[in-house]
């Protein structure tokens, strides 16, 4: 349920008042070839990795690989904040991660290829505490010819 800062408990409320919010400057749509012919990853902030890889934890703005062979019962959740829905991840983990669905669409023709392999974040963390691990992301990306990116924002 979405509530508006008036409707939430004012200890609540305060805090999130206080969060800093970061702006940034807009980036013109690039152009580029057809879905169809480009390669795709995912980046997930669901807190989402394998089984038995390290868990994420409070202030950690590291990713985990997750690669194209995962099979979904091996994926784990170990996002931090207790107020995270994780039903919708139990019930299908499609809905945080949407492996099969690109799968799916590589194999119906409407996306050129899939990654070698995926990437989570965990959302609850600060920007800052992401940045190099997100460039050193980019270099991954960029060796694995993905041009394109699906954003799972959880």
């Amino acid at each position: 349920m979405v509530k508006r800062l008036d409707d939430l408990p004012e200890v609540e409320a305060n805090h999130l008042r206080r969060v800093e919010c970061p702006t940034y400057d807009d980036t013109p749509l690039l152009g580029g070839k057809p879905l169809a012919e480009r390669r795709v990853a995912i980046i997930s902030t669901a807190g989402l990795h394998r089984r038995g890889d390290r868990p994420f934890r409070p202030g950690d703005g590291s990713y985990r690989v997750i690669s194209a062979e995962t099979s979904a019962r091996d994926l784990v959740m170990s996002h931090i904040s207790v107020n995270f829905d994780r039903t919708g991840f139990q019930q299908d983990s499609n809905v945080v991660f949407p492996i099969d669905r690109l799968r799916e669409l590589v194999a119906d023709g409407a996306v050129g290829s899939m990654a070698s392999v995926h990437y989570s974040f965990m959302g609850a963390f600060p920007p800052d505490a992401a940045k190099p691990h997100a460039q050193h992301l980019a270099g991954l990306l960029k060796a694995d010819k993905v041009d394109a990116a699906l954003l799972v924002p959880v």
